[in-house]
């Protein structure tokens, strides 16, 4: 019989930030059993996904293998751990363990796709145990941007994993458990640490994290000292900075508005679950319009530009009755992830053409990061004390200057990205096989794979236009009437000021009076010959080969 083995295995989050999705195995060789961490999603972009609602993972190598899958674990409930969940378990059809505050969010991801949220069972903390058949999984409270986030000890007989989850060193985060070294001391004195698998997002920031009540006062002050209608937003998810938002309104004497689904979904559940207490009273937008502008603050979803979003929204006019106005003044509580920028920036603009005062996080002031610095995960380095390392959550980049600094700290690291299978059975972790992996989209409601065709031919479309010829055989293969083109997202004219179709239809018309009858008859050749034709037109009077739609109907004789 084959020797066991501890295996390592990311579908998602390794060599990119988001879409985690990480496969742990023990077992002989090819008969494994697995236990899933995290199932996330990642936000598209007009340039590589226009159109696109979602990217999740390809789970196609763990789906061909749901019979030896044990679990699914979910480290906490921001969507790029949780948001495919609803999507992709009936794929997996395996129980679901999470703490109270992720768990009652993901049953709510499971209802609205209409799956029964009993698959997901509400698990303690440390020392409250899963067993999920060679596994024995407790979750470890951590500090993050959202409540009830946990880092997990994997205990296999094999030895111990760690696995962080996303994670700040932060003792006092206004919501939820503060960060506790004693945790982690104790974790690696009952049982060494195998391995640990490590966020990696802010590995290159080289001063030491700040506590989420650092910002506190400065938010305060801020609102305080302004006369108009104040306007904040942040990220749905942080339960944290919207208390210290709203607590900043009442201090000020402002009555709170929450606006946007996702806020108000997030401050429902962790005050349904404990997690949130004391939160300042809120109104209604319909009567918020009814409070003095002096004396009403709102705080809003869209920190990242979605245009659908309530900043987006009130940044193109009113908004549920809502309109800013000279002197307003509007925070951005939050950080602009990358890839956000140019979204970000036209909202900001539009609210300087208003007279409205916009802040940003301010180099900090008004906002602080949810993941530990270089000087955080070298410190947990040292609590933990590892075998292995194996950074995680973060792009290439962000892994490989991880694995250098735990090199230099003396343990063994290694950079493994999606699709790379691990050993960790050894003293250092051994490449043992490399899975393909991939993502696919939620187009609309329907889930679509990356090397479908669908995206790509989008994008060729939005880069080239489209033409759509159609013509028209008798069964003698005569053509009846000339063959008609209509043109999508290119210019009327070409080059010399002719009318585009006109040059077109004209040299197609040539074409079919001089094509040869072998040729009329074989579609398959005549719709290649037609297409070459017009990206040849095409590209000679406007510099462009468009996609090309052929339409070829043959009306046969009664």
């Amino acid at each position: 019989m084959s020797a066991n083995r501890l295996i390592y295995l990311p579908l998602g989050g390794a060599g990119e930030i988001g879409m985690n999705c990480y496969v742990y195995g023990y077992g002989p060789a090819g008969k494994e059993r697995f236990i899933l961490v995290d199932l996330g999603v990642t936000f598209p972009d007009m340039d590589s996904s226009p159109g696109v609602d979602l990217i999740l993972p390809d789970i196609s190598w763990l789906e061909a293998r749901r019979d030896r899958l044990e679990a699914i674990f979910i480290t906490h409930a921001h969507e790029d751990h949780i948001g495919a969940l609803g999507h992709l378990w009936p794929k997996l059809n395996v129980p679901v363990y999470a703490r109270r505050f992720t768990a009652t969010l993901g049953k709510l991801k499971l209802e609205e796709h209409g799956h029964s949220p009993a698959a997901i069972h509400i698990v303690g903390a440390r020392p409250e145990t899963v067993e999920a058949g060679p596994f024995r999984v407790q979750f470890v409270p951590v500090s993050h941007s959202i409540p009830e986030s946990a880092a997990l000890v994997i205990d296999t007989p094999a030895g111990r994993v760690v696995h962080s989850g996303d994670f700040k060193l932060d003792p006092s985060p206004v919501v939820g458990e503060g960060w506790d070294d004693a945790r982690f001391t104790e974790i690696a004195a009952e049982r060494p640490v195998k391995a640990l698998m490590c966020d990696s997002t802010n590995v290159f920031s080289l001063h030491a994290g700040r506590s989420e009540s650092t910002i506190r006062e400065p938010i305060r002050d801020l609102i305080k000292g302004h006369g108009g209608l104040v306007v904040a937003t942040t990220f749905a998810s942080n339960v944290a900075r919207l208390k210290t938002l709203a607590e900043a309104a009442r201090a000020a004497d402002r009555t709170v508005c929450l606006m946007g689904r996702a806020m108000k979904r997030m401050v429902s559940v962790a005050q349904e679950t404990g997690v949130l207490t004391d939160f300042p009273r809120t109104v209604s937008p319909e009567d918020a319009v009814d409070v003095p502008r002096g004396n009403l603050m709102l705080i809003v979803t869209g920190s990242q530009g979605e245009r659908r979003a309530a900043t987006a929204q009130l940044s193109r006019g009113k908004y549920l009755g809502m309109e800013l106005k000279k002197g307003d003044l509007f925070l951005f509580s939050s950080k602009t992830i990358p890839g956000n920028e140019r979204e970000v920036l036209k909202i900001v603009n539009n609210f300087s053409e208003m007279g409205v005062d916009v802040m940003d996080d301010n180099g900090g002031k008004y906002h602080v990061s949810g993941h530990a610095n270089r000087p955080d995960l070298e410190h947990v380095h040292r609590l933990l004390l590892p075998d292995m390392l194996i950074p995680m959550h973060g792009e290439h980049r962000h892994l490989r200057e991880h694995a250098r600094i735990a090199t230099e700290g003396g343990i063994v690291s290694d950079i493994v990205t999606n699709g790379m299978m691990v050993d960790l059975t050894g003293d250092a972790p051994k490449v043992v096989d490399y899975v393909e992996t991939g993502r696919m989209y939620l187009d609309g409601s329907v889930l679509i794979g990356a090397l479908d065709g669908v995206v790509r031919d989008r994008i060729r479309m939005a880069l080239n236009g489209h033409a759509m010829v159609t013509v028209i055989l008798d069964d003698d293969n005569e053509t009846l009437g000339d063959a008609w083109v209509e043109l999508r997202g290119l210019p009327e004219r070409g080059r010399g000021g002719s009318v585009l179709v006109d040059v077109l239809e004209g040299e197609l018309n040539s074409f079919l009076n001089g094509a040869a009858p072998k040729l009329l008859r074989d579609d398959d050749k005549l719709d290649e010959a037609l297409r070459r034709v017009v990206r040849q037109v095409a590209m000679e009077e406007i510099g462009k080969k468009p996609e090309v739609t052929i339409v070829v109907s043959r009306l046969m004789a009664e």
